[in-house]
C-alpha cells in the first residue's frame, strides 16, 4: 500500500525533507517505523528506537500498534512542548 509519510522538525532537519511517499507492506505504526530505520541513514538516527519520536495517523496521536491502511497519513515528530 501506498503511505503519505509528514516529517516536522528536528525528524525533518534531519531527512532533509518534510514529506514523502512510502510503498510498505507494514500493518502498524510500529512496523512501517522500522521499515524506514531499515533503509539506513538518515533515517536510522532520525527515527531511532531510543530516540522519542511522537507519530500520528490523519493528525491524530497514534501508538506504536495502531493500524495502517491504505492512504493514511502518517506523521512523525519529536515531543513539543508550549508555553
Amino acid at each position: 500500500m501506498k503511505i503519505p509519510v509528514r516529517y516536522f522538525a528536528s525528524v525533518r532537519e534531519a531527512l532533509g525533507k518534510s514529506d514523502e511517499s512510502v510503498e510498505t507492506g507494514a500493518a502498524t505504526l510500529g512496523a512501517l517505523r522500522d521499515e524506514l530505520i531499515a533503509r539506513g541513514e538518515p533515517y536510522a538516527s532520525a527515527l531511532a528506537r531510543g530516540k522519542a519520536v511522537r507519530m500520528a495517523l490523519d493528525h491524530t496521536m497514534s501508538a506504536e500498534d495502531a493500524a495502517l491502511r491504505d492512504g493514511v497519513e502518517v506523521a512523525f515528530f519529536p515531543p513539543v512542548t508550549g508555553g
